[in-house]
């Protein structure tokens, strides 16, 4: 079987991450860059597909882990009959090159262990060629990629894989240190791993130290703060939602998509996360980010962009691996790029006003693409769309991406109003009252007394959670009321919120996915609105304690087989953590009044 989803830890170098298993072999890289291909996919198909094992020979009696304080540096250690060791793995933030250092340390007595190093770009599909030097470094070329593996241990290839055996004592560390470099460039330069094990530690105490928030929640606030800093791409501000592809929101199915691009319906989500925890600096480049990826035609916006802001993300078929238990196909870009997600015209507008009101310091040319953008989206707010979960068939018209039309335009009015900006007001105040009206007479079903997940349908959707939080209706609302009530009877499974109704039929025909980690926050933040701060806290607590051992939290849960199911680590599910425990905390300490919310 298969490693668990959850029992993978996260390291990276602020431009491309890796994932560490429980059992010491990093099971997923892409090099150079988050969008680059894997050439260690083994997580996506067998040992074969690209790994680095490190660990014991000899069985092992019990593994433990932890990020050394508020780094992302890895220990994991293992404990045999004759001994223990840890396992430090780490990415020193990006220099000239990309390196992954990892230091065998002895605890305590003598431990005899073994290396497999199984380089595979491409997906998997690439065996390079590999090469020794006269200094023992060990050179892996295919087409434009290189890598370069320094140890002091000595290696030997076997069936296409380079493997070594070695023993560590007591108070020894033997290192090793594999490198990445285009392949028509000279080798890169040999680091020192101790000295980069300081730098890196000396990095992430001192980005950890600008977190303004203490109190409760920290510990878990920061980690997930750190996860978010790790899937931040540094050279542009992009935030991948996900260091991965096609890992399974049921496992076993077809639901498998590529994550490792930038969406802007987590726009406003981050950089409310970033903001109320003291990060500007972070939150103004993501800001940027959006600016830049948004220029043009506002008809030509997409939901989604590659992290330097690409805008053909073409999806194709890894055909010859496996998939994660099973599950293909294993995808890589992604087609719903191209599709027309209305919601994602508010979510800019809204992310532009939060940052004025936190005071950022904005391009002046931003009021003028939002203009631009919501003048475009007076002509088309009553189209049909896909909607924020990309549904892949005919589009419909989904309550949550007109209510964020309604934000648009009604974020727009307020910055206008707010900072004197020229801009059509009765036009956009005309528009407003007719989208709120459209909504609440087509998107809300009497008979069920909630509002639908699009108009004319009698199926839910955990998305209508936000009407409140974006201001659509206050949380007194008896709408919203019933909203929730029958969000928690009908959408509810083992305590956890499903995105989708499961009365719909299954496009695949098989069990509906697990529940949404996000949509579980989303329904506990709309408790927080109203009042419910004992209902709220349940429900935070209860994801929060599915974090695995390391703090980190994939997509959805499967409440059934009791794992963690989708990309991993998830952006979405951190951020909406960080928000939900800044507006717990802030309840319950201001007169149960949410502090952090969305500006309105």
């Amino acid at each position: 079987m298969s490693v668990r989803i959850e029992d993978h830890a996260l390291i990276g170098d602020c431009e491309t991450a890796a994932l560490v298993g429980r059992d010491g072999s990093i099971d997923w890289l892409c090099w150079p860059a988050f969008d680059s291909d894997a050439c260690f996919a083994a997580i996506l198909g067998t040992d074969r597909n690209g790994r680095w094992l490190i660990a014991p020979s000899d069985s092992v009696t019990s593994t433990s882990r932890h990020y050394l304080g508020n780094t992302l540096i890895l220990e994991t250690r293992f404990e045999t009959e004759s001994g223990t060791v840890a396992l430090v793995d780490f990415m020193p933030p990006r220099g000239k090159a990309s390196d992954i250092v990892r230091l065998v340390r002895g605890v305590s007595g003598t431990v005899k262990m073994r290396m497999e190093l199984v380089i595979r770009f491409g997906f998997g599909a690439d065996i390079p060629w590999v090469r020794r030097t006269e200094d023992g470094a060990l050179f892996a070329i295919c087409g434009q990629d290189m890598t370069v593996l320094r140890t002091p241990v000595e290696t030997q290839g076997k069936d296409l894989t380079t493997v070594a055996e070695f023993e560590v004592k007591a108070g020894v560390t033997v290192p090793f240190v594999l490198t990445y470099g285009p392949s028509h460039l000279p080798p890169p330069e040999p680091i020192d791993p101790e000295i980069a094990l300081q730098e890196t530690e000396t990095f992430w105490k001192g980005w950890c130290s600008q977190c303004t928030r203490d109190g409760n929640y920290h510990d878990l606030i920061v980690r997930s703060l750190i996860t978010l800093k790790a899937l931040t791409f540094d050279p542009t501000g992009g935030i991948v939602a996900a260091p991965t592809t096609s890992l399974p929101e049921k496992l076993g199915g077809t639901r498998n998509w590529d994550y490792r691009f930038c969406w802007l319906r987590d726009a406003t989500f981050t950089l409310l996360a970033l903001m109320n925890s003291g990060y500007t600096e972070e939150a103004l480049a993501w800001h940027n980010w959006l600016l830049r990826a948004a220029a043009g035609s506002p008809s030509h916006m997409q939901i989604m962009y590659g992290i330097w802001g690409q805008r053909r993300l073409l999806e194709w078929e890894a055909g010859w691996l496996d998939g994660y238990e099973g599950a293909k196909p294993v995808r890589v870009g992604n087609a719903a790029h191209a599709q027309l997600q209305l919601d994602v015209y508010g979510e800019l507008i809204d992310a532009f006003h939060q940052s004025r009101m936190a005071k950022l310091k904005l391009d002046e040319e931003s009021w003028a693409l939002e203009c631009a953008v919501i003048n475009h989206l007076a002509e088309v707010w009553d189209q049909p769309d896909h909607g924020i979960w990309e549904r892949r068939g005919q589009p419909r018209h989904y309550v949550f991406s007109k209510v964020m039309t309604w934000v648009a335009f009604d974020r727009g009015i307020k910055s206008a109003e707010t900072f004197g900006f020229k801009a059509p007001l009765l036009h956009w105040r005309a528009l407003r009252e007719a989208i709120h009206r459209d909504v609440c007479n087509k998107g809300f079903d009497a008979a069920e007394n909630a509002f639908v997940e699009s108009y004319g349908s009698k199926l839910l959707d955990a998305s209508v959670l936000l009407l409140p939080a974006v201001g659509f209706l206050p949380p007194s609302d008896p709408r919203v009321r019933g909203t929730i009530a029958a969000v928690e009877k009908c959408l509810m499974r083992d305590g956890f919120v499903l995105r989708h109704d499961p009365r719909e039929v299954s496009d695949e025909k098989q069990p509906i996915e697990g529940a949404f980690l996000a949509c579980t926050l989303w329904l506990a933040d709309a408790c927080v609105l109203s009042g419910d701060l004992d209902k709220a806290q349940v429900l935070f607590d209860r994801v929060a304690g599915l974090a695995n051992d390391v703090g980190l939290l994939a997509e959805e849960y499967d409440p059934g087989a009791r794992r963690q199911t989708g990309n991993f680590p998830q952006a979405l599910t951190h951020i909406a953590l960080i928000n939900t425990a800044h507006n717990l905390s802030a309840a319950r300490q201001e007169s149960e009044k949410p502090a952090v919310q969305r500006s309105q």
